[in-house]
């Protein structure tokens, strides 16, 4: 059968990656979907001190090009495209990417999340130079310095307060004259000494693209319009995540945020598909447990496989009973 796989695996970040390392050395010959951005989040990260085998900081680009050649050496093979639909009722799986369409025997979603932003031209400009959506990622960076971050609920008075550790000052800005975050949150942000907040104002513009990095923003007062500057070193957009799930709505269960469910280690409700990284974590969100959770997925995949192999030699379909593993 034309473009039949063993193994497709769906993104290229930290998870995607780790997912290829480990199966394409239990011979399984995966096939990699790269996405829209080859390398996941890390790619617009600067330097990651966090991702542990480094004693020095290690740029997120590099890690990255790092794990892909080290996929690639065990014999992953890559293309350089976003799944557009697959087709999870029927086993094989259809994948389709740049209108062809790929039939694989196990699934690893690994699409990811995306940090929602602001929106704004200079905001993008200056992502890994000032701009982050990750205070644990990029906190320490900011140590002494004074930084602001956007966002009135839980993920924005998280950052704010983990922020507290490293800078001198942390303004929050809300668009509202009341936060959306829990009462606990609220209560730990406002009686934090080096907190302060900005009501009613919103983000018009991030200062700094001349010199590369962020001096400052333009705020806009949302009751009279009024335009002021401020000065900062750092802004941090803390409006949330959103899950690369779009393509599997309907067909794997997910959460009311969007970000898939699974159970017994990286597993969805659809036997033979697996989800890894960012796609399924709403919590932790790190470098390191993306990847920790693609091991988990390559292995899940590899014991699946096995499985399905002792009673389906090539890709007729299979019942779902008797393709589930423990």
């Amino acid at each position: 059968m034309t473009n039949s796989r063993n193994l497709i695996i769906l993104g290229s970040g930290a998870a995607g990656l780790t997912a290829a390392i480990y199966s394409a050395r239990a011979n399984l010959a995966p096939l990699v979907f790269e996405g829209a951005q080859p390398g996941g989040q890390l790619t617009i990260t600067t330097e990651v001190e966090n991702f542990p085998g480094f004693r020095d900081a290690i740029m997120g680009p590099s890690l990255m090009t790092e794990m892909r050649a080290q996929a690639d050496r065990f014999g992953t093979e890559f293309v350089q495209a976003s799944a557009e639909s697959v087709d999870l009722k029927t086993h094989p799986f259809q994948v389709v990417a740049d209108g062809i369409a790929y039939r694989t025997r196990a699934l690893i979603v690994a699409t990811g999340a995306s940090a929602k932003l602001l929106g704004l031209p200079t905001e993008t400009k200056l992502i890994g130079h000032g701009v982050s959506a990750c205070a644990t990622c990029d906190g320490f960076f900011f140590r002494g310095k004074r930084v602001m971050v956007v966002g009135g609920g839980d993920t924005a008075m998280e950052e704010a307060l983990f922020l507290t550790k490293f800078a001198s000052h942390v303004t929050i800005v809300h668009r509202r004259e009341e936060l959306r975050a829990s009462k606990i949150m609220q209560e730990r942000a406002i009686a934090h000494p080096k907190v302060s907040f900005l009501w009613n104002m919103e983000v018009a513009e991030v200062l700094g693209v001349d010199v590369g990095h962020v001096v400052g923003v333009k705020l806009r007062h949302l009751k009279t319009n009024a335009i002021s500057s401020a000065e900062t070193d750092g802004l941090f957009i803390g409006i949330g995540h959103q899950p690369n799930t779009e393509i599997f709505r309907g067909q794997l269960e997910l959460h009311p945020n969007g970000y898939i469910k699974t159970h017994d280690g990286t597993r969805t409700n659809v036997p033979g598909v697996f989800a890894a990284g960012d796609v399924q974590d709403h919590i932790y969100r790190q470098a390191v447990t993306a990847a920790g959770t693609g091991c988990m997925a390559a292995l899940d995949a590899e014991r699946y496989l096995e499985t399905l192999a002792h009673g389906h030699s090539h890709l007729d379909p299979a019942p779902a009973a008797n393709v589930r593993t423990a």
